[in-house]
């Protein structure tokens, strides 16, 4: 794959490279990498489109912002045998790494598992710089845990309707309004050829023996236990999946690691608080590469 050229501040540019086995990745970049390159890793059941707002911003801030669909969401690849294993995870980081360099990963929730665990892998290390995880650590909450499996896999032949689908994501975040305006939800659901709409993503992901269904907590453990870059982890106040247990423990296993709490925010602290989370991850990579260098 070839590095599409640096984009203006904020413009975007889409392409596609191929990951593990050669399943093909689709990703976004915008800005350029004068000050660095932010890589972006969403959540279980979402897309590279969760990361827009703050992309923009971090693109604005000088960095080259790159947000990527993981495997399984959005538009990138399915892949044919559901190998959606910590391995398949890793070589598709390695694949994003071998055609922009290293980065610094910012992770959410699934995609922050896949960072912390590419910090640990070998292959992947040697071109990570620093390390976002967003909401997500080690320990987690068994309640929080079921109620996001729950709302993943209790609509498997999708809806009859963009609306239904967007009641159903209410009644997931009563605390947000409901969107009058249903053009977003285009990223997060195709329509079959029957017509009904099902989620953009990958129902056989959380199939056991796959990175997204493993409760074992252990390798989180090891791996946060051996970092040794810049860490930033930032918690929703009002999360439910992250506590405050939870980030104590992560800070005795990486007690250089750096926190935010974000008030006000629950487990999607992106689309809850896109400002202040925003504000947070500009801040903290900033620190490592100075204003014109």
């Amino acid at each position: 794959m070839t590095v599409p050229p640096p984009s203006g501040a904020g413009a975007r540019t889409t392409g596609a490279l191929a990951g593990h086995q050669g399943l093909p990745l689709a990703f976004d970049v915008r800005g350029t990498p004068e000050r660095g390159t932010v890589l972006m890793l969403h959540g279980g059941a979402q897309t590279r489109h969760a990361w827009d707002y703050t992309a923009e911003r971090v693109a604005l801030a000088g960095f080259r912002a790159v947000t990527l669909d993981l495997r399984g969401h959005g538009e990138s690849g399915w892949p044919a045998d559901g190998d959606y294993t910590e391995a398949a995870f890793m070589g598709d980081v390695r694949a994003v790494l071998d055609a922009f360099g290293p980065c610094a990963v910012v992770g959410a929730s699934l995609g922050g598992i896949v960072a912390l665990l590419a910090t640990a892998t070998p292959r992947c290390r040697p071109d990570l710089t620093a390390l976002v995880m967003v909401d997500i650590a080690p320990r987690m909450e068994p309640a929080g845990v079921d109620r996001i499996v729950g709302f993943m896999t209790a609509h498997p032949d999708g809806f009859t309707s963009a609306e239904a689908a967007a009641d159903a994501i209410a009644a997931y975040l009563p605390h947000r309004p409901r969107p009058t305006d249903l053009g977003g939800l285009g990223k997060n659901l195709r329509q079959r050829e029957d017509g009904r709409y099902v989620w953009h993503w990958d129902l056989t992901l959380l199939r056991a023996g796959n990175l997204a269904a493993n409760r074992d907590s252990t390798g989180l453990r090891d791996a946060a236990a051996a970092l040794d870059l810049p860490t930033l982890l930032v918690r929703g106040s009002l999360s439910d999946l992250l506590s405050d247990e939870g980030v104590r423990e992560f800070l005795e296993l990486c007690p250089g690691a750096a926190t935010v709490d974000v008030r006000g925010a629950h487990h999607m602290v992106v689309g809850d608080r896109n400002d202040a989370f925003c504000d947070a991850v500009i801040a903290f990579v900033s620190q490592l590469s100075p204003p014109g260098g």
